[in-house]
């Protein structure tokens, strides 16, 4: 008659987390506690698509400071968290780079960094090392204001990249 249909399997179970064990995880995704607070008043989701709207709308919503705590968890560009998979994964068109194209990323993220007071942060997923370059060479001559939207424009992309991961990876676990 009028059954309710289940929702799937990854948003099934992310719903039914115990709210640490949720917590620790939307951790992972995003070191923003009031992203991942918002996230996590707004469960049951029906659909994975829910779950990324509800992302998009907390970081809409976050703080200068907000968005200090959730920048504080990405090490910079070229210099992945040693034993964390998924920076390295994140920043795989760095691996393959040469030694100076490293170097120049080194110069570029500590100037980057003097300018604005935080890391170089760009959803690095599918980019080659040049393209990070460029962007950084790009944006460094943004203000402030330019800048803080843009972070939490790739922010937002990196977010649901990692979102993904985690409903596929509760999947198959």
């Amino acid at each position: 008659m009028g059954e309710t249909p289940t929702p799937p399997t990854g948003i099934a179970r992310f719903n039914a987390l115990p709210e640490a064990t949720a917590t620790v995880a939307l951790h992972e995704a995003c070191a923003s506690s009031a992203w991942g607070s918002k996230l996590l008043s707004r469960r049951p989701y029906a659909t994975a698509e829910e779950l990324f709207a509800a992302s998009d709308a907390a970081m809409a919503e976050l703080t200068a400071d907000d968005l200090a705590e959730a920048m504080a968890g990405h090490p910079p560009i070229g210099r992945p968290k040693p034993g964390d998979p998924t920076s390295s994964r994140e920043q795989r068109g760095m691996a393959g780079a040469s030694e100076e194209l490293k170097a120049e990323m080194l110069e570029l993220n500590l100037a980057y960094q003097e300018r604005f007071g935080h890391v170089f942060l760009i959803c690095a997923t599918g980019r080659t090392g040049e393209q990070m370059r460029d962007a950084v060479k790009e944006r460094i001559g943004n203000s402030p204001e330019q800048e803080r939207e843009i972070v939490r424009t790739e922010l937002g992309k990196i977010n649901r990249i990692r979102l993904t991961r985690l409903l596929e990876e509760e999947e198959t676990a």
